[in-house]
């Protein structure tokens, strides 16, 4: 600051003020904003933090394997959003994987050291220890979805699962489809049990529980490997739902190798909207799912605590449309 303000010709005070976001002329700020180029000033962001007892951070916590993080373009659109939304806010973005009971150890007493001042949380399963270590810390945070067991003062985001898995499964059924499966991802988690929930009402009395092929993720290879169960099961099916785009692609793989033709023999409907859907061939109908608006509202939840602000509704659903493309 003693070089700053000799460079800039202003007294340190003028510079204190710049540097913590307070009033100077125009003139001075480009003065001191100058010098500060010159004299190659970079504030301690460590000194800082100790006297604002705040980090500039916020934790992105997926609850999901490693690899799933990598592929998954939901949950890469949630991330970008929510970076965006901080990255305005002048907050850093850190991630954070859970990917095996190390880690949740590891993350809980990450975040229980104050390295975050809030947290955005994807995937939580019902039950899981990270939903009751925020909780547990008032930790200002944001669910993307919403545990059954969802901590009553966390506000969460995300789309009614449940209704957009109802009405593409009936628009699947419309298309003149009768022996109809599902391929069902973590149905451990609420939005797999909702479009579980969802298809299972939308069959009615054609649901057939035998059809449901239970997989463990939201993936291409597990969706191939649902679709060859589903095969197995009844040579005669003629429509799927998969859980998500990534899942969807595996059954039309699977069907292929099994020289099945997509839509000609067999319909398929995915969940997402995600860049799987125009990779797969032919495109998949699906429901879109606003992944980076997902992020970005999350982000802002998390940013309105920090700034006391009380949130009223603590749950917000967005828009979820069908997009019919030529898969069924």
């Amino acid at each position: 600051m003693h070089d700053i303000a000799a460079a800039a010709g202003v007294s340190r005070g003028t510079v204190s003020r710049v540097l913590n976001g307070g009033y100077v002329s125009a003139t001075a700020r480009a003065a001191i904003e100058r010098a500060i180029r010159e004299v190659g000033y970079v504030p301690n962001t460590a000194a800082r933090n100790l006297v604002m007892q705040r980090s500039q951070a916020i934790g992105f916590i997926v609850l999901e394997p490693h690899a799933l993080f990598l592929e998954d373009p939901n949950i890469g659109g949630i991330m970008l959003g929510a970076n965006a939304t901080l990255s305005a806010a002048d907050y850093q973005m850190v991630n954070l994987v859970v990917d095996s009971e190390r880690d949740t150890a590891r993350i809980t007493r990450y975040l229980s050291g104050g390295f975050v001042d809030g947290a955005i949380i994807v995937s939580a399963r019902s039950h899981d220890p990270i939903i009751q270590v925020v909780g547990g810390l008032a930790l200002p945070s944001a669910f993307v979805g919403h545990p059954r067991d969802l901590h009553p003062e966390i506000p969460y985001v995300g789309i009614d699962n449940l209704t957009s898995a109802e009405e593409i499964t009936r628009r699947l059924v419309a298309t003149g489809r009768r022996r109809v499966g599902m391929i069902a991802p973590a149905v451990d988690r609420d939005s797999g049990a909702d479009r579980l929930t969802g298809f299972q009402r939308a069959l009615g009395p054609l649901f057939d529980e035998s059809l449901v092929a239970e997989v463990p993720l939201y993936d291409f290879a597990w969706g191939a490997k649902g679709m060859r169960t589903l095969l197995d099961r009844d040579p005669a099916i003629d429509g799927v739902f998969a859980g998500s785009d990534a899942v969807a692609a595996g059954a039309v793989e699977a069907l292929r190798e099994a020289g099945r033709s997509v839509p000609s023999d067999v319909g398929v409907v995915g969940f997402d909207d995600s860049s799987w859907a125009l990779r797969t061939r032919p495109h998949l109908s699906t429901v879109h799912q606003p992944a980076g608006e997902i992020g970005e509202h999350a982000a802002d939840l998390v940013l309105r605590q920090l700034q006391g602000e009380e949130i009223g509704q603590r749950g917000l659903l967005l828009p979820s449309p069908i997009v019919w493309r030529a898969s069924a």
